[in-house]
């Protein structure tokens, strides 16, 4: 399935340049979104926008297929995005600022939705875990009898863009998606949550022993 990672707004909010290429753990975030859909058997395309003249030079770099959108607005580059690549299947759509997104998430979206027989899905996150990091977005819904925030992966049908599509609200116990990054202080969370995580602290006598091996 086509995955449509959606890297063309300013995020003016962090104030650190073209938001999907601030660095986490050395990386840039958007490489750990795209790597977790390749490695989960998704093709990629970054769509970006004339707000991200850098982000679109580091994806040809990489050699990551690219789409560069008008930017007229979020719905409206993914729009235009699946019109222009003539793509009438489902396909992925996903922010770019979700470093702590896995090949494990992506599958297990993946098959809910197919479980589901619906055209359409949307991912959620219960709001206490949102709260705790900081809210992707004010907008709140019930889904499975519990308040959640919109985690930022969907997927659509590219045949019936532009008409109300049935979809399934999955929502994912996942401290990984409530993670918000507007904030140099979001930022500083993720980053130890995320490095720790590579590169855990070694216990107590580990050192020792490796040298009596």
């Amino acid at each position: 399935m086509l995955a449509l990672i959606m890297a063309g707004g300013r995020g003016t909010r962090l104030g650190m340049g073209e938001k999907p290429l601030v660095t986490i753990c050395g990386r840039p975030m958007m490489a750990y979104v795209i790597d977790a859909f390749r490695t989960s058997g998704h093709e990629v395309v970054v769509v970006a926008s004339p707000r991200t003249p850098f982000t679109k030079n580091w994806c040809r770099a990489q050699g990551i297929a690219l789409y560069e959108a008008s930017g007229e607005g979020y719905v409206e580059d993914i729009t235009e995005a699946a019109a222009d690549l003539k793509q009438e299947h489902p396909f992925f759509t996903c922010v770019s600022d979700l470093p702590c997104l896995t090949p494990e998430i992506v599958r297990s979206v993946h098959a809910a939705y197919y479980a589901s027989g619906k055209p359409a899905c949307s991912t959620w996150v219960p709001r206490d875990l949102c709260v705790e990091h900081g809210c992707r977005t004010e907008y709140t819904d019930v889904v499975e009898g519990v308040a959640a925030c919109p985690a930022g992966i969907n997927i659509l049908r590219g045949d019936a863009l532009g008409e109300p599509q049935d979809e399934v609200k999955i929502l994912l116990h996942e401290r990984r998606l409530a993670f918000n990054i507007n904030t140099r202080e979001e930022l500083a969370q993720v980053q130890r949550y995320l490095c720790r995580e590579r590169h855990p602290p070694c216990r107590p006598g580990s050192q020792v022993s490796r040298r009596s091996r």
